[in-house]
């Protein structure tokens, strides 16, 4: 009796040897191996792929350039810094849209890529439709400081002059055209951040820029562009 039971615990453990279970839960991708393939237990192939897809994470860098411009604008007051440390993340997908879900950063690294002079940060996001996917291309925007009185004016208002500066065409309270010189950071979007040359209200010129001169009168109609309001003039 005794070998009989045996035999039939030994039976139990190989069955269960038949069948193999995820240590996560998420989407399985295809098998690398056939039907009656013989696999073992320590083998260089894996018989698939599990991935989890809620919550997923996103991985991007920031140049070590960019950390020390910020940690500056910091420690100057120029950025407030986010109240919560844990910063909020916006991801834009490859056509374009803004991805339903906002993110938290999760954690960055201590130490900077040599060859490529970056630093990866982690983020989380919740992922419940899985529109987002492993490999996926998606660009992040992290909101670690906040300017509260950034301007941001849109691309296609700024045009460069022949020394490389930033000039835009404003139209002022007499409704005449004229230019400005402008002081620019970054582009944020389709935007740029500008630091110098413009002010709350102004009245910038987005159409027809080759149809308008400096000193020339016009005049405004307001316009909704792609991700924000302006105002357009026009003759």
């Amino acid at each position: 009796v005794a070998m009989s039971e045996a035999a039939v615990q030994s039976a139990r453990i190989n069955l269960d040897y038949t069948q193999v279970t995820s240590p996560i839960a998420g989407r399985i991708g295809r098998s690398t191996v056939t039907p009656g393939a013989l696999v073992t237990a320590n083998q260089s192939e894996a018989l698939a792929t599990v991935r989890q897809l809620d919550p997923i994470y996103v991985d991007v860098t920031q140049s070590s350039a960019q950390l020390l411009r910020l940690k500056r604008a910091l420690a100057s007051g120029q950025l407030q810094r986010a109240e919560d440390l844990n910063a909020n993340v916006e991801l834009i997908l490859e056509d374009g849209s803004r991805y339903s879900e906002s993110g938290r950063l999760q954690f960055s690294e201590v130490n900077v890529d040599e060859s490529t002079g970056t630093l990866t940060l982690r983020a989380v996001f919740p992922n419940p439709e899985q529109v987002l996917l492993p490999g996926m291309y998606v660009r992040a925007v992290i909101h670690e400081g906040v300017k509260p009185e950034a301007i941001l004016a849109p691309q296609r208002s700024i045009t460069r002059d022949t020394q490389g500066n930033a000039t835009a065409l404003v139209l002022n309270e007499q409704g005449v055209v004229e230019q400005r010189l402008l002081a620019v950071d970054r582009s944020i979007g389709h935007q740029w951040l500008v630091t110098a040359g413009l002010e709350a209200g102004d009245q910038l010129i987005v159409d027809g820029l080759q149809k308008v001169r400096p000193g020339a009168p016009a005049r405004a109609v307001s316009v909704t562009l792609d991700t924000d309001s302006a105002t357009l003039a026009r003759n």
